[in-house]
């Protein structure tokens, strides 16, 4: 407890303002935050934990952040939850889940250790955890670790172990883990038990039997939506396939049939979840209205860069609601972002060439467009702009993409600042930016493609321009968003 203690004390103490923080979307009050944990309903409301680092804005021995909220939009930090304090957590209380049991809240992690092998060599272990609490304060059981590798068959990692996520179903828990097989190939692990601390194995719920999908299968997410199962996973070090993956780690989803008697998840093709140059480990969870909720970690292991001049770093994006339809996965803003809505412009126009609207600018803001017609070639919006700063998205009707440049966004690294992925670009496009301090988030054509990406732009910088190749009828609705 005193690791925990420490990390409190050191968080109030050192808690930036909140004005250096983005508006409405999660972020830590000092220090390094990562994959986001725990998203679950509780007492009424939302729960979201996350990897956390408070001593520091890089990576380091992970602890709990915890943050909650009644509308999914204004969050409030509230004590951290976990620190590595324990023999079988000593090197950090890595990604899980939460849920909630017989009236308390349960936390389900990965408690990661290093540990002497027959040949006098320390390898690292990794097993699952539990902690028990109120919403405020969890207490580590004294049964833990709760699900050790011993139960894998033989062969299977004992170091690539983690990223429990739990749910009840049919009067049990069930849980997946991600693994390594005796290939070195990603894998997703299934166990299932009656009161979250005597776990019995299942099998492989799903694994990569082509090689496709790089190697460990990070942050598995396992759930049924419009009839059908899902499985979302974050394989690390995949190769660039087409313009639906690039290079490294990469968050997936495969939408198939899952046959419960014998626990195999036929899993289908794998598609991206997000095409945007930010986005890593995102997390589920089913609202009590009914609604399956989204949240990912907004920020790229393959191109980490500090945020200028600020004690804190990194962000989770906004929650999105998922949807199926055609077969796709469709992810949407969260409606409660809807009553944050205030000065509405609107305006319809049709351009050929550079356009901008005098009265069109900011960055918080929720931005609303629709494309029509067949003459245009090319289209690009360009937002926090100034003079000299700008975001770029082109769309090019010729090979049905959209580049997404941040070059000129303010960056003063040499990190990756450009992104081509295929878009049906028909006669008519819609397109849906949501705009935060630090970020962008755009959502095309009702959610059907989303992009999230952090930017490092002077808030002075709250233009927005317009370029089109061709006559183009642009209609317009933005708002501004206010929380305060």
């Amino acid at each position: 407890m005193q690791n925990l203690k420490k990390a409190r004390d050191y968080v109030s103490q050192h808690h930036v303002a909140s004005d250096t923080r983005p508006r409405f979307h999660v972020s830590p009050p000092v220090g390094w935050l990562n994959d986001p944990n725990g998203l679950s309903e509780f007492q009424g409301k939302v729960h979201l934990f996350y990897q956390y680092h408070p001593y520091d804005i890089k990576w380091g021995p992970m602890h709990w952040g915890h943050q909650v909220t009644e509308d999914m939009v204004v969050w409030k930090d509230l004590p951290v939850a976990l620190a590595p304090d324990q023999w079988y957590d000593q090197e950090g209380c890595f990604s899980g889940s939460a849920v909630e049991h017989e009236g308390k809240h349960y936390l389900i992690y990965t408690g990661v250790r290093k540990q002497e092998n027959s040949s006098g060599q320390f390898e690292v272990v990794q097993d699952q955890c539990l902690a028990v609490g109120d919403g405020v304060d969890y207490k580590k059981v004294n049964t833990n670790p709760v699900l050790t590798g011993n139960l894998l068959p033989d062969g299977f990692s004992r170091e690539h172990f983690r990223d429990p996520k739990v749910w009840k179903e049919d009067g049990r828990y069930n849980l997946v883990a991600g693994n390594l097989d005796t290939d070195g190939r990603g894998q997703i692990q299934l166990f299932s038990s009656q009161n979250l601390q005597e776990w019995s194995y299942k099998g492989v719920l799903a694994s990569d039997d082509t090689g496709e999908y790089g190697s460990m299968w990070e942050c598995p997410d396992f759930f049924e939506i419009d009839g059908q199962s899902v499985l979302i996973c974050s394989p690390q070090h995949m190769r660039a396939k087409d313009l639906e993956f690039h290079n490294g780690h990469n968050s997936v989803y495969f939408i198939g049939n899952y046959d419960k008697e014998n626990h195999k998840f036929d899993k289908g093709e794998g598609k991206s979840l997000d095409y945007g140059l930010d986005f890593y480990a995102p997390q589920t969870c089913r609202l009590s209205d009914g609604r399956q909720i989204l949240i990912g970690w907004m920020k790229s292991w393959n191109s980490i860069s500090d945020l200028e001049n600020l004690e804190w770093q990194a962000m989770m994006t906004l929650p999105r609601e998922l949807s199926l339809e055609d077969g796709k996965l469709i992810q949407q803003p969260i409606r409660e972002l809807e009553a944050y809505r205030q000065n509405k412009l609107q305006f319809s126009t049709t351009i050929d060439g550079a356009y901008q609207e005098p009265d069109l600018k900011g960055r918080f803001i929720d931005l609303q467009l629709s494309l029509t017609g067949k003459e245009w070639t090319t289209f690009q919006i360009d937002l926090a702009c100034n003079d000299e700063l700008y975001t770029s998205f082109k769309f090019t009707r010729l090979t049905d993409t959209l580049e997404v440049d941040r070059t000129y966004s303010g960056l003063r690294l040499d990190q990756n600042c450009f992104r081509k992925v295929a878009v049906d670009l028909q006669d008519s496009i819609t397109c849906r930016f949501i705009l935060d301090s630090h970020s962008i988030e755009l959502f095309i054509n009702g959610g059907k493609q989303v992009f999230s990406m952090e930017i490092e732009t002077p808030l002075e910088a709250d233009g927005i321009r317009f370029q089109s190749q061709g006559l183009v009828t642009l209609a317009v609705e933005k708002y501004d968003i206010i929380t305060k």
